[in-house]
């Protein structure tokens, strides 16, 4: 048994909130009787769910982590370049997932994908804050006025502004960056309003999860134990 309200996310009906109006709506049945509560318990195995008139069938739910090469866009389809769906191996690719926010064309590491809607938004808003931890090689040497001026946040050239990051120099034209919201081209951009070009671009962590030991180009699926503090982190 599983409550009502998170089986038809795991559908992909929506995110959480979105859901909730669906079923204020009446657009969902439960054998037959329209159910407005998401909270109801229900058994997808025996019972019909239908939503505007068409049958649910329960999937599972699946986070997978990908090391992106470069190379790649991310995006699910693209006319004119090579996309990191065509990473994923067919078993995954079936199960409906989208890539978790976006790491650009050059830009290798952890690239997140999963068929749950609300994870899925959970993930990529600011409002939670969730850290993502890159490694750079840049031109320059970052120094404490570009840490102290990445602390206090950004603004960009284009106005655009950026909140409180953490710059750590690890060596010669080497740094690690924390960010914890995903505007475009983020790091590149702020890297760069401090007069460091990045020549090469690594996403190593997002939330808990470290890339690790997985190969370039490489993708497994998250245990359900990593899934449960992904979940827990950015409730």
């Amino acid at each position: 048994m599983e409550r009502l309200d998170k089986f038809l996310v795991e559908c992909g009906i929506g995110s959480r909130s979105q859901v909730k109006n669906i079923l204020k709506s009446g657009a969902v049945t439960v054998d037959g009787v329209v159910q407005k509560d998401g909270a109801v318990k229900i058994d997808p195995g025996k019972q019909e769910i239908l939503y505007a008139g068409e049958a649910l069938q329960g999937k599972r739910r699946v986070v997978a982590m990908l090391h992106k090469p470069a190379g790649f866009v991310t995006a699910t389809e693209d006319k004119q370049e090579r996309t990191v769906m065509e990473l994923l191996p067919p078993e995954l690719a079936r199960q409906d997932i989208k890539p978790v926010g976006r790491l650009d064309k050059e830009t290798e590491g952890l690239l997140l994908f999963t068929n749950d809607g609300d994870l899925l938004h959970r993930l990529i808003s600011p409002k939670k804050e969730v850290p993502k931890v890159y490694y750079a090689r840049h031109e320059g040497q970052a120094t404490q006025d570009d840490v102290k001026a990445f602390a206090d946040g950004l603004t960009l050239r284009d106005g655009t502004v950026c909140r409180s990051a953490a710059l750590e120099p690890i060596g010669a034209g080497e740094s690690r960056i924390t960010v914890c919201e995903g505007k475009y081209h983020q790091v590149r951009r702020m890297m760069a309003s401090r007069g460091m070009t990045v020549l090469y671009l690594k996403r190593e962590r997002e939330g808990c999860l470290e890339l690790g030991a997985l190969a370039l180009g490489e993708v497994r699926e998250l245990t359900a134990r990593e899934i449960t503090e992904l979940d827990n982190e950015c409730r």
